[in-house]
C-alpha cells in the first residue's frame, strides 16, 4: 500500500501537474488571451506596494535560481568545482535564508495592504483566496526546509535532488523520496499544488516578460494647451 501510494504522489502525480500547468496555460491564452494579467490595483494604494512587491518579486527570483542549482547541479559537480558540502550548505543556508526572508516579508506586506485597503479587497478573486494561502504555505515549507537542513545536517541533494532529475529524464524513482523528512515532501506536494493551479490565477503574468519593452518606439504625449508644453508652439507641421 506505501510503495503504491509513494508511486503516485512521487511518479505519477508530477506528471499530472505538469500536464495541468502546459494545457492551462496554452488553454488561458487561447480563450482567456485579455485575462492574462495581474489584475494590477496599484490606482488603488501604491506605498505598501512599492515595499511589498520588490521584496516579494526579486526574493522569489533568488530563491527560484536556488532551487534550480539545488535540483539540477549534482553534489558531484560543485566538489568537481571546489565547493566543499559545508561551504555549499552554508552558502545555501544563508544565501536562501535571506531570500525566503524578503520573499515572506514582502509577500506580508502585499496580504496585509489587500486586507486593508478595501478597493484592494475587493478586486480580491476567488482564485486570489485560493492561490495565496497556498504560496505562502509553498514558502513557509520551503523556509521549514531550509532550517531543517542545517539543524539536522540533511543533504537533499541525495535525495529530492535525484528524485527531481529523475523526473525530467522521464525515469521516475519514487523510493528516493520514501525516508524524506516530512517538510521536504510536504514543501513539494504544496508546490505541484501551487504549479496546477497557476494557469487559472494572477500568477499566469510570470510567464509574460515584457520584453518587447526594450524594441518598442517612444510613446509620446501631446497637449493642446501650449502653456503646458515644454516647448513654444510652432505653426504648421514639425516633423522634428
Amino acid at each position: 500500500m506505501t510503495d503504491a501510494f509513494d508511486l503516485l504522489l512521487w511518479a505519477v502525480l508530477p506528471y499530472l501537474t505538469l500536464v495541468v500547468l502546459v494545457g492551462g496555460l496554452v488553454w488561458r491564452y487561447r480563450h482567456d488571451r485579455f485575462g492574462w494579467t495581474t489584475r494590477s490595483s496599484q490606482l488603488h494604494e501604491s506605498r505598501l506596494l512599492r515595499i511589498g512587491s520588490p521584496l516579494f518579486h526579486f526574493g522569489l527570483l533568488f530563491v527560484i535560481g536556488g532551487h534550480v542549482a539545488g535540483l539540477l547541479v549534482p553534489a558531484s559537480v560543485t566538489r568537481w568545482l571546489g565547493v566543499h558540502d559545508e561551504m555549499y550548505h552554508l552558502v545555501s543556508f544563508t544565501a536562501g535564508g535571506l531570500a525566503g526572508a524578503g520573499t515572506v516579508v514582502g509577500l506580508g506586506v502585499l496580504l496585509y495592504r489587500r486586507w486593508r485597503t478595501p478597493a484592494v479587497r475587493r478586486a480580491t478573486s476567488g482564485d486570489d483566496r485560493l492561490m495565496y494561502p497556498l504560496l505562502a504555505a509553498t514558502v513557509l515549507l520551503g523556509m521549514t526546509a531550509t532550517v531543517l537542513t542545517r539543524s539536522i545536517d540533511y543533504d537533499y541533494r541525495a535525495t529530492v535532488s535525484p528524485w527531481f532529475r529523475s523526473i525530467l529524464l522521464l525515469d521516475p524513482d519514487p523510493s528516493l523520496m520514501s525516508a524524506v523528512p516530512l517538510p521536504y515532501r510536504l514543501h513539494a506536494l504544496f508546490a505541484m499544488a501551487l504549479f496546477a493551479l497557476w494557469p487559472f490565477s494572477r500568477l499566469v503574468h510570470a510567464f509574460s516578460a515584457p520584453v518587447h519593452y526594450l524594441i518598442r518606439p517612444y510613446i509620446v504625449y501631446r497637449t493642446r494647451d501650449h502653456r503646458l508644453a515644454s516647448r513654444r508652439a510652432r505653426p504648421g507641421w514639425d516633423d522634428t
